[in-house]
This record gives structure tokens, C-alpha cells and sequence, in this order.
């Protein structure tokens, strides 16, 4: 995560300073200048906030304080080399706290509708994903109809930005309940998007539908078969990575859309190569599956992990393998091999583990084996 932080530094807190004095003529940022020597302890979530409240204490201090004055002076520096990277994103939360306080005036929207077409702007540099969450948090139907219109946008970085930004679970990103209580209200922009040339916009369009999976598979299921009924050769990689947490999670829709129909099979294992391993370590494990029935099978291949947890239960989760098409009597042999070292994201506990398959929603073979801390 250090590495990380360094996205944002002494250096380039530094040059945004510079830049923004050349942007906008006769303005001095003190507070930005200083912000750039008290980066060192803070992460990177930390010091976008040091650096956009250093924003904000310079820009109010400027004869004519506001968003509008604020939003000049980041137009103005698009025109810098320099004004890129990471060092936007607490330039675009400046922006939106802006424009969030101007609540007044003959139309209090003005603001806000420039604030969107802003990131738009800025997206290309970085990406608003994070600061437009709040725009979505304040007026949610309001900014949808402006996000909309980034859908047929002629760059990719916005197009991705109309589908990244309004994910329900994006990372590192605050929520917006509101995309959360009404899950249809994103589903316009993944069907304007689903078939964009870009794959870059596209996975981020099956990555928004995954999301959605979590609180509303239906909804997906029903979407996802919508656009199968009108695909390009695109389609189905979109919606296999779209539905792939409801096909982990063994949902009968999400299983019957891509194929994956009850079939007759047996299956042999999982034999483990070990019954108790050491972390850091590695579970080495084969099996076979057999199609018993008289037609092709088509087969979702994945297996699970029962982690022991702190309380000494466990908890369950779902690896991919892949998919296998076996013909009416055949055999495959399959081998796999998982690791278990200590992550961040996941803390090992000793204990009795256990490992089964998962083979088009059914689970097949329980085995247990012991894992020492």
C-alpha cells in the first residue's frame, strides 16, 4: 500500500500549486504548498483529502470565492502537461465540494450541472469516479440524465466514467445508497454500453452488472438476457463476466442463461495431496468428472474453500476453475493447486479447513484437511 500512496506526493502537490498559479493569474496557493510536506504518514485516501482541503482554504481566499472562480482555474489547467494523474482526484473533490455549497441564486443547479460536465472534463486525466459519487449522493436523478449523455461521449475515459462512477460497490469509493434502493435506475446506461467498441468501457459494464448481482439478481438475469437476445460478438464475454458472482453463488437463472442446465454426471474427488499444510503453503488437489448422461454436457467448473474464521466457524467461498463441454460418456481429469499465505484481505486461522467442488450449483466430494498458523 505504500507504493500507493505515493501516487500522490511532495512532487506532484508541488507542481499543482505551480500549475494553478499559471491558470489563474494573480492567485496564490499557500495551503497547497504546504500540504505537499505533510504527506509522508498519511495514505493515499488521507492525503487526497489533505490536499483538497488545502484546495479549498486557497481558493476561498481568492477575491471572488466559489465554484465557479474554482472551476475556471481547473479548466485553465487542462492546458498543462502536467495537470494529470493522480493529483486530480483531490482536485475533483475540491470541485464537487464547491458546488455541493452553492445552494443559491436564480437557478442553485447551475453548479452542480457544471460541476458533472467538469469531471467529464477532468476524466480523461483521471478518473471522477470517486468525486461524482457525491454529486450522485446529493441528486440522484439528476445526475443520471446528465451521466446518461456521457454514454455516447466520443471518449472512452467518459464513456467508462458513465458506468465506473455509478457502480454500486465501487472500490475505494463511498456508497450512494440511493443506486442501492433502486438498482434499475443504473441499468440505462450498461444498455447503452454493453455493445461500446471500446473493452475497456465494456468491462466496466459487466463489472457494474456483477455489482448490481449482489442486491438484485433478478433484475441481472433478466437484463443479461435481454442483451442475449440482441448480441454482437462482444455480448456473451460481457455477460459471462456479468453474471459471474450469480454463477458462484449457484443462481438457477444465471446458470440456465449461459448454459450450465442439470446434467448427469459423476464425479470422482476431490483427493488432496496433503492433509495438513503450513502457511505460507500450497493445497495441491485433482479429480475427475464423468458425463453418465446420453448427451453433451455442458459443465461450470469451481470449487470451495471453507476458511476457519477468528470464532472458529467457517466460511465458505467460491474459486473458478472454468467451463468444460464433455460428450455423452466422456471423462476429464482435472488438477488445481491454491495458495494460502496471509493477505491483507484475508487473514488464515488454524484449524480444520475444507475443500469441495462445485459443479453447475451442486456441490460434490467435502474433504477437510488442517492448516497450521
Amino acid at each position: 500500500m505504500g507504493v500507493m500512496n505515493e501516487l500522490i506526493n511532495r512532487e506532484n502537490v508541488g507542481m499543482l500549486a505551480k500549475i494553478l498559479a499559471e491558470a489563474a493569474p494573480g492567485s496564490h496557493w499557500p495551503h497547497v504548498v504546504a500540504a505537499a510536506s505533510e504527506l509522508d504518514l498519511l495514505s493515499l485516501r488521507a492525503r487526497t483529502d489533505a490536499v483538497s482541503r488545502a484546495l479549498l482554504a486557497d481558493l476561498r481566499l481568492l477575491p471572488d470565492p466559489g465554484y465557479p472562480t474554482a472551476a475556471r482555474a481547473f479548466r485553465s489547467a487542462l492546458t498543462a502537461a502536467g495537470f494529470t494523474g493522480w493529483i486530480l482526484w483531490p482536485v475533483s473533490e475540491a470541485a464537487v465540494t464547491l458546488a455541493l455549497e452553492a445552494g443559491s441564486g436564480a437557478d442553485p443547479g447551475k453548479d452542480f450541472d457544471d460541476c458533472l460536465a467538469l469531471l467529464a472534463e477532468l476524466t480523461p486525466r483521471l478518473t471522477g469516479e470517486f468525486a461524482v459519487r457525491r454529486l450522485l449522493a446529493a441528486d440522484l436523478e439528476r445526475s443520471l440524465q446528465a451521466i446518461q449523455g456521457w454514454t455516447v461521449h466520443p471518449d472512452e475515459h467518459v464513456r467508462r466514467l458513465a458506468s465506473e462512477g455509478t457502480r454500486p460497490y465501487l472500490p475505494w469509493a463511498v456508497r450512494v445508497p440511493g443506486i442501492v434502493l433502486a438498482p434499475e435506475a443504473t441499468i440505462p446506461l450498461l444498455d447503452a454500453l454493453y455493445r461500446d467498441p471500446s473493452d475497456y468501457v465494456r468491462r466496466s459494464a459487466a463489472n457494474h452488472l456483477n455489482d448490481v448481482a449482489r442486491h438484485a439478481p433478478a433484475l441481472v438475469v433478466a437484463t443479461a438476457q435481454r442483451w442475449l437476445s440482441a448480441p454482437d460478438s462482444n455480448t456473451a464475454p460481457v455477460v459471462r463476466h456479468g453474471l459471474r458472482t450469480l454463477i458462484k453463488n449457484a443462481h438457477p437463472g444465471a446458470l440456465a442463461l449461459l448454459g450450465f442446465v442439470p446434467a448427469s454426471i459423476a464425479v470422482n474427488g476431490p483427493r488432496l495431496d496433503r492433509d495438513s499444510l503450513a502457511l505460507p503453503g500450497e493445497l495441491a488437489f485433482d479429480f475427475e468428472i464423468s458425463n453418465t448422461g446420453p448427451a453433451d454436457a455442458r459443465l461450470a467448473v469451481d470449487y470451495v474453500v471453507h476458511y476457519v474464521k477468528a470464532n472458529g466457524t467457517r466460511s465458505a467461498k467460491v474459486f473458478k476453475i472454468g467451463a468444460l463441454t464433455l460428450a455423452a460418456g466422456e471423462t476429464r481429469s482435472v488438477t488445481k493447486r491454491h495458495a494460502f499465505r496471509q493477505m491483507t484481505t484475508r487473514v488464515h486461522h488454524a484449524g480444520v479447513h475444507a475443500l469441495e467442488l462445485q459443479i453447475n450449483g451442486i456441490r460434490h466430494g467435502h474433504t477437510e484437511f488442517q492448516v497450521r498458523v
